[in-house]
């Protein structure tokens, strides 16, 4: 396991980063990685570049991240150096790892402690894109666009519904030298087999593997149905010698009579683009349900899908169904965890790849359409139909507190939607009755055949309920983005070293040219006041989403006249440090950015219970802390002989110390506000991002009282009756949660729905503000340190790079 927020002497880890930050074209600031600058291109080709991964330059494999979610690789622009230090679930380009991550990394240390590393992808030769300037310049241009989007290599929109965002499409990338060997999609019977001598000796082969779930409709009609998902193949080197064979299970298996055997073949259809036109492959060899094929005309990219093919039908037969013993793949999804209410979903696969997740996109409450989620896998189950007919679907609870609800407990499936072979999908929601604890429960799943009354039934058991964050506090949470790298394995602890702050001036690398005068007869906190053509530092490319004297609006983050604020975006031109001419207004210190960032903790509500134990978990070294927040001075007389193994209890001491201290001088000192400060000078970012989120939902739930109900409907689509079952532990003597007392279900509602962004702070900070503020009343018109505490996680980079000097700094 990792810990957070300790520094690391890891002179091997740096110097490796060190060496490909001279050899990656995207390692430096954004001229340095501009291919249309001709110097800075004519530098990049040297010998050095040969280590480049070719995916990293090819326009057909960048789309296409693999989803071995231990493999260890680059994304966006920079090296993710906390890859190289523990290994993580899923790549993120933009945000933290969702809780599903989370959880994924710690089931997996519990289940299988000595589970060794996946092969990795690694580096080869792209000597064809040196060599190339206009492929050069669109692979750049790809980069560019796929590091901006929603799509960059593995990631989803994030989503407040009560099912985690996670990765969803199977992907994997499989390197192999002139030996060859094989790549397998996970959780797949679908392998690409290279053989030895496929690519000449010192080169390489990189084998990217997606599966499709609907397969081409052009193929399923009365004399062909395909009976594997659409295949997805790309490779990286065309200069090959020898062919490959690609090896897939399908459901189906032609039938032993004569006239099958003569009516029907299984045939693999190829082509370059997923919608076609496909051609029949003749390389094609069978065993029971395996199929091999020989691919010979290979391309960067290609698209195979096995088909059963029937030369004509002959009666009674009336479709090719008849010819085979065809298999259809049921699959039931939902989220990770079980709240009082939930979807399950039924779904239907006309060939036996089931993925362990799904995005499912058109999920209603009500009449209204929820964000897409990604589901999971709860249990599978494969039918043996003789032929396409109409089905009945039926989930029944097998628990008293849970019903599915009445409008969906049956749905069905027609014949034509089989016949199709694309996937079918049913939902049904499940509520929990009354208020009893939440818990895991079985229910059943019925099949029904219509014209012979048949029912085949399979059981199903759901996930655990959502765990509280209580129950993971003691165990490490990165809760920074990718770069806030503070980590280190646990048996490092005793030899921690925290950094040294530095008072110094900030490093900016992006200014904002004022394009209007802003000055505000009723001055706003945080948001800046300027004249047109005042240059502004802007402290970031994120923009944060806030509302402004009546609207919501974009902001950046700014610098003027030694005031941190938002600044609206359309009011400013981006220009780069370059192209600043007068910075002098813009010029901040770090010691001044850390005590700005931090005002909104002078207002915040806070349990110090909570955070004594918070800060004494994650602190390891009590002197650093004690010297930060001027008690230099104390020594190991100052502990009680108790205390003296226990670094937890020296440095709850010294919180405790700070404590006593504000509430002997309450007018000058605030507790919370020169906590923060100091963790922020040790550069304990994450452990200050957690006690943001922690502080930031309790504050808002005692903002809210009643209004609790509102925001709960705009974030989550609760209901009446799960809003009062929020309620109902509150409860008086008369069946009302008193007035003073509504910040509790408030808090345990925004706790829960929290919860499930696991630690993508960020992103819950950011859409409880949107959700505040469109409220009828929005209670961050005169609330404004939500928006504060907004300007404080998107410092945090800036903040790193200026204060804290590297190991080549310190040499």
């Amino acid at each position: 396991k990792s810990k957070l927020d300790l520094n690391i002497d890891g002179s091997d880890v740096l110097e490796h980063v060190h060496a490909v930050s001279k050899t990656n074209p995207f390692w430096n600031e954004l001229s340095a990685s501009n291919p249309f600058i001709y110097d800075i291109a004519a530098s990049n080709r040297n010998e050095n570049n040969k280590y480049l991964s070719v995916l990293k330059e090819n326009p057909y494999l960048f789309s296409r991240g693999s989803s071995n979610r231990e493999s260890l690789a680059s994304s966006g622009d920079e090296l993710d150096i906390d890859c190289l230090l523990r290994k993580t679930s899923a790549r993120r380009s933009g945000r933290s790892k969702s809780i599903s991550d989370f959880l994924d990394i710690i089931d997996n240390r519990r289940l299988n402690p000595h589970k060794t590393t996946p092969q990795k992808t690694v580096a080869s030769d792209t000597m064809w894109l040196q060599n190339d300037r206009e492929a050069y310049r669109m692979a750049w241009l790809s980069h560019r666009q796929l590091t901006r989007s929603c799509l960059d290599l593995e990631t989803s929109s994030q989503s407040p519904g009560w099912a985690q965002t996670q990765a969803t499409d199977v992907h994997i990338v499989g390197k192999l030298n002139h030996e060859g060997g094989s790549v397998q999609l996970p959780d797949s019977d679908i392998n690409v087999h290279v053989p030895m001598g496929h690519v000449l000796p010192g080169e390489f082969q990189e084998v990217g593997l997606k599966a499709i779930l609907n397969p081409p409709s052009s193929l399923n009609n009365e004399l062909s149905i395909t009976v594997s998902p659409l295949i997805e193949i790309t490779l990286s080197n065309l200069s090959t010698r020898e062919a490959i064979f690609l090896e897939v299970k399908v459901a189906a298996k032609v039938k032993n009579d004569p006239l099958s055997q003569v009516m029907t073949d299984i045939v693999c259809f190829y082509s370059l683009s997923k919608e076609g036109p496909f051609k029949k492959l003749q390389n094609c060899y069978f065993y029971e349900d395996t199929v091999q094929v020989k691919l010979t005309d290979l391309s960067h990219l290609m698209y195979t899908v096995i088909a059963v093919q029937a030369n004509k039908i002959e009666p009674p037969a009336t479709t090719v169904w008849d010819y085979v013993h065809r298999t259809v793949s049921v699959g039931i999804y939902g989220p990770k965890y079980i709240h009082p209410s939930f979807t399950a979903v039924f779904t239907a696969f006309g060939h036996n790849y089931i993925p362990r997740k799904l995005t499912i996109y058109d999920i209603k409450k009500g009449r209204k359409n929820m964000p897409p989620v990604v589901f999971q896998l709860w249990g599978k189950h494969t039918l043996l139909l003789e032929k396409p007919q109409d089905l009945n679907i039926s989930l029944i609870s097998c628990d008293p507190d849970f019903e599915v609800k009445v409008e969906n407990q049956s749905k069905s499936i027609k014949e034509e939607q089989l016949k199709t072979g694309e996937m079918v999908r049913q939902q049904f929601h499940f509520s929990m009755l009354g208020s009893k604890e939440m818990h895991f429960f079985l229910f059943l799943v019925e099949i029904k055949d219509l014209k012979s009354g048949q029912v085949m039934q399979f059981c199903v058991t759901t996930p655990d309920p959502a765990p509280k964050l209580s129950g993971i506090v003691s165990r490490p949470k990165c809760l920074q983005k990718r770069k806030e790298v503070k980590s280190a394995p646990l048996l490092l602890i005793p030899t921690v070293k925290y950094p040294k702050f530095q008072d110094k001036g900030l490093n900016i690398n992006t200014y904002g040219v004022a394009l209007k005068t802003v000055l505000r007869q009723s001055k706003i906190d945080y948001l800046l006041e300027y004249f047109k053509g005042d240059t502004i530092a802007l402290l970031g490319e994120d923009k944060v989403k806030a509302i402004g004297q009546t609207k919501i609006k974009e902001w950046y983050v700014g610098v003027l006249r030694r005031k941190v604020g938002l600044v609206h975006r359309k009011n400013v031109k981006v220009i780069s440090k370059e192209q600043a001419m007068d910075t002098a207004d813009s010029e901040l210190l770090t010691r001044n950015l850390v005590e700005q960032i931090a005002l909104p903790f002078k207002k915040l509500t806070y349990i110090y219970s909570v955070v004594l134990s918070t800060v004494s978990e994650n602190v390891y070294d009590w002197r650093a802390l004690a010297e930060v927040l001027g008690y230099s001075h104390m020594s190991w007389d100052d502990f009680n002989e108790k205390y003296v193994d226990k670094e937890s209890e020296r440095v709850a001491h010294v919180v405790k110390r700070l404590k006593e201290d504000c509430h002997a001088n309450k007018k000058k000192r605030l507790f919370l506000y020169e906590l923060i400060i100091a963790l922020l000078k040790i550069d304990c970012q994450g452990l200050v991002a957690r006690l943001t989120q922690d502080t930031v939902i309790l504050t808002s739930a005692v903002k809210l009282g009643k209004c609790w109900r509102e925001l709960a409907e705009k974030l989550a689509r609760l209901t009446k009756q799960q809003i009062e079952a929020y309620e109902a532990p509150h409860q008086g003597k008369n069946g009302e949660v008193a007035l003073e007392m509504m910040w509790k279900p408030a808090y345990d509602f925004l706790y829960t729905w929290a919860a499930h962004y696991g630690d993508s702070y960020r992103d819950v900070l950011q859409d409880l503000q949107s959700a505040l503020d469109k409220m009828k009343n929005p209670v961050t018109k005169h609330w404004r340190e939500l928006t504060g505490t907004l300007i404080l996680v998107n410092c945090m980079d800036v903040l790193r790079a200026s204060a804290f000097s590297t190991e080549e700094e310190e040499e």
